[in-house]
């Protein structure tokens, strides 16, 4: 029996212990021998974390261990907790990492694995129920080989992103069908993804849905900077929906091929239909933009929208419309895009325990329902789908496509130097989207780069 066997076997294991009357496993209980402790988890600030954070007291409550929760910016997150890692230093006893850090800090050996937490049945609640969390990004994400390194607490996706108010205008809807022969929707596939981008484009003076523009309209809005995540999109669904992938099952880089060529020039040819300003547009612009109602579509990560498809973000609130994100027609495995993320116990820290009872109260179904209880959250565990998509509820649309995409959702392959992977991917991608580069070109110069920085690029 391999070890992801032995860990669900082994909480199974647990369970059918405490299923007995003379043991009834509690927080307060697993707590005791570290009441009193404190221990530190630096995590990254989004509207998520705020909701999470007024609920962490409730651990406080349950075992007496202090917890000195702390929220930073993206960036400061990555930078602060891993060198505080790195450096042995012992700052925090858990950092909340992004997939692709996880192979540079699995690399460096500075992650604690918690195999013999889970075993140990003073510690594990045998009622956690592992197999709930969402698969494939747990356990992608939380493995390396057979050995077992977090849960899964952040289930960071991307969601199509559409005007609905525009995609159901009678008028629109016969001029699109007249002009491309079928109906206009929500687009499912990379060409009605295309088509919707060149139809809705269109100057200042042109109508759209009985109005007059005042301004410049664009059919679609991405990510393109030089930087942060514009590589996510483009390899996760342009590339890999079009039956490329980066690397080999062996690590190699494979840039090189027809299919990463067909997804980078699908990638590229809709930069004609973006507003001039996406060169530079991150992942927090993105919505901005979609926010203030210059552009019919997106691909977007979905805890951005529900910052702006919400009353008074924005004057566009339920005129929205989601989906999976869209693929190449025909394409038979699906894939989409996101970043799972977790807490991971630093090996420096002195309170390993005690932060293993922090890492497994956060994923518990009992937590998960209180941060999701105000009906706006992104889900870690299958279970918590029911209540948020119950019919009615103004966002269950929403997660009809967060479901969608997160069955397609895998955390990035654990590269140690995929810091300087993905600056690559960011600089040819966007060279593609202005025009600086052919998809041929780009693919040619990103296998020449990458091979340059690793071959094979992932951990060994």
């Amino acid at each position: 029996m391999n070890l992801k066997m032995g860990c669900a076997a082994g909480l199974s294991a647990v369970a059918l212990v405490a299923a007995g009357p003379a043991f009834a496993w509690t927080y307060e209980e697993a707590a005791a021998p570290y009441k009193g402790v404190e221990i530190s988890i630096l995590d990254e600030v989004t509207p998520l974390q705020e909701q999470f954070a007024d609920i962490v007291p409730q651990f406080e409550e349950e075992t007496g261990i202090k917890v000195n929760y702390q929220l930073m910016n993206h960036f400061e997150v990555i930078n602060r907790g891993q060198a505080d890692m790195l450096s042995g230093r012992g700052e925090y006893d858990a950092v909340m990492a992004h997939s692709l850090q996880v192979g540079l800090l699995m690399d460096a050996g500075v992650l604690l694995p918690i195999e013999d937490f889970v075993k140990d049945e003073k510690l594990v609640n045998p009622e956690f129920d592992v197999d709930d969390l969402i698969d494939p990004a747990f356990k992608s994400l939380a493995y390396l080989d057979d050995t077992l390194y977090s849960f899964l607490n952040w289930n960071y996706n991307m969601v199509y992103w559409g005007r609905n108010d525009l995609l159901t205008h009678p008028d629109e809807q016969a001029a699109f069908e007249e002009k491309y022969g079928y109906k206009l929707a929500p687009a499912t596939t990379f060409q009605q993804l295309h088509d919707i981008a060149e139809f809705f484009t269109r100057p200042a003076g042109e109508t759209l849905a009985g109005e007059t523009l005042d301004s410049d309209f664009y059919g679609i809005v991405m990510e393109g900077m030089n930087g942060g995540g514009t590589y996510v999109p483009v390899w996760q669904i342009f590339i890999k929906n079009s039956g490329g992938d980066i690397f080999d099952a062996d690590g190699h880089p494979t840039f090189d091929t027809p299919e990463v060529i067909a997804g980078l020039k699908m990638y590229g040819d809709l930069w004609a239909f973006s507003p001039p300003g996406q060169a530079e547009y991150s992942l927090i612009d993105v919505p901005t933009v979609m926010g203030n109602g210059i552009a019919a579509q997106s691909i977007a990560y979905s805890d951005f929208v529900l910052g702006i498809d919400r009353e008074g973000a924005s004057a566009l609130h339920g005129q929205f419309v989601y989906g999976a994100p869209p693929t190449h027609e025909g394409n038979e495995a699906y894939h989409s895009a996101g970043e799972p993320s977790a807490y991971f116990i630093s090996r420096h820290s002195d309170n390993p325990e005690a932060t293993f009872l922090f890492l497994q109260w956060a994923a518990e179904k009992k937590t998960q329902e209180a941060l999701l209880s105000s009906g706006v959250g992104v889900p870690v565990r299958d279970g918590s789908w029911a209540e948020l998509m119950t019919k009615g509820k103004e966002l269950s649309g929403l997660y009809d496509a967060m479901k969608a995409s997160m069955a397609g959702i895998e955390a990035t392959p654990k590269a140690p130097r995929w810091a300087q992977i993905s600056d690559a991917m960011n600089r040819v991608f966007q060279q593609v989207g202005l025009g600086q580069l052919t998809a041929e070109e780009a693919a040619a110069q990103l296998q020449q780069d990458v091979t340059a920085i690793c071959d094979p690029c992932l951990i060994q």
